[in-house]
């Protein structure tokens, strides 16, 4: 109910804030949604690290739930990939039937995102080897 009744307070908060620039009910739907999940994950971690109670079915809805994070996840990016390789391939009249669209100067891929590459590859590299370690 207090999850409900926080998100109805966080969208209307959001319209009005967008619309009217008024900041009160989008503070109340944000606290309110904070205490909810503060609630929430402190009932969670109670039940299952103090008391035990999380049965079978439990695990496998947490699990289940976890997966279908991650699933949510590669999609919502295959999304921008999606839209990046749909613009740049087959270029709208909007763009100018070109890419990149006039006035645009692209970066090149072999500073700047071959670096961002190379950070990210090598902290996944080396957050496997701690957890691994372990």
């Amino acid at each position: 109910l207090t999850g409900a009744l926080s998100a109805l307070l966080l969208t209307s908060g959001l319209v009005m804030w967008f619309h009217h620039n008024s900041y009160p009910l989008l503070i109340l739907g944000l606290l309110a949604n904070t205490l909810t999940m503060f609630q929430w994950w402190r009932d969670v971690v109670r039940e299952g690290t103090y008391q035990g109670h999380h049965t079978p079915i439990v695990q496998k809805g947490l699990r289940y739930g976890m997966i279908l994070f991650i699933v949510s996840e590669v999609f919502f990016f295959a999304g921008f990939f999606w839209a990046f390789y749909h613009s740049s391939l087959a270029p709208t009249h909007d763009l100018g039937g070109c890419w990149p669209p006039t006035g645009i100067t692209p970066l090149n891929p072999l500073e700047v995102p071959l670096l961002n590459t190379s950070v990210l590859l090598a902290s996944g590299v080396s957050s496997t080897w701690a957890h691994h370690s372990l």
